[in-house]
């Protein structure tokens, strides 16, 4: 069965870094940037998803090659909230998170899981879409640990004002942005604590998609796809529910 979320759903939402920095203007120094949300300069911290939102499109990309944000997607109070890497090219050009062949992955998953995606909260830890270009193809840039380390704020502030009861770290990046340090998937793959929030580390779907061997991927696959029913448990049991 899938989450109940009876909250409102916020399309579109986005990063807030889980450190105390604000996030910086697009120079290299690290001073502390003025943050623009409708044509106003303002140093106050965001009060809702709509103005974070407000503040991340407006500004300038932190990675080269980016064009504009891509916002999270999901209700406000969603049970649960999936973290990635960053934008890909199928998201970039769409503007919506998780909609390229990992983001498909993802889907058919959590169907198999029997989580709803659209009562789930997607996003990323680097809202911008890092990429070289090779001729008419964008490829795909991994971001590095000062650039997560850029958005972290913005990431924070975004799940502070999402409240979910349980995120999912997909990946490596996504567990740097949200523990703060690296670790390794295959050690500490399950349940996380990330900064007194309960969470869940597990592999991006983009790795699956990745492993050449038939065999080796449907294993793969069917291992991620435990995680997730794990995931749709932990977050029905009493500990999630003691963090609200």
């Amino acid at each position: 069965m899938p989450e109940p979320n009876s909250m409102p759903r916020a399309r579109n939402s986005s990063t807030a870094p889980l450190n105390s920095r604000r996030p910086q203007a697009p120079s290299a120094r690290q001073s502390r940037p003025t943050v623009t949300i409708s044509g106003t300069a303002s140093q106050e911290s965001p009060r809702t998803l709509l103005e974070l939102n407000r503040a991340i499109s407006a500004a300038r990309p932190l990675v080269p090659g980016a064009m504009h944000a891509v916002l999270g997607e999901g209700p406000v109070g969603a049970a649960i909230a999936f973290v990635g890497e960053q934008p890909g090219d199928q998201e970039d050009l769409q503007g919506r998170p998780f909609v390229g062949p990992a983001g498909q992955l993802l889907n058919r998953a959590m169907s198999e899981a029997g989580i709803d995606r659209n009562r789930s909260y997607l996003t990323n830890a680097v809202k911008h879409f890092k990429f070289e270009q090779r001729g008419k193809r964008r490829i795909h840039q991994k971001p590095t640990a000062g650039e997560v380390r850029h958005y972290r704020w913005w990431l924070d502030k975004e799940l502070t004002l999402v409240h979910p009861r349980l995120i999912v770290a997909l990946g490596a990046t996504a567990v740097l942005a949200l523990a703060g340090k690296a670790l390794p998937i295959a050690r500490f793959r399950g349940k996380a604590d990330f900064a007194g929030r309960l969470g869940y580390i597990t592999v991006h779907p983009s790795f699956l998609l990745r492993i050449p061997d038939a065999e080796a991927k449907r294993q793969a696959y069917e291992g991620f796809v435990a995680d997730l029913r794990a995931i749709r448990a932990l977050v029905r049991s009493p500990i999630a529910r003691q963090a609200l």
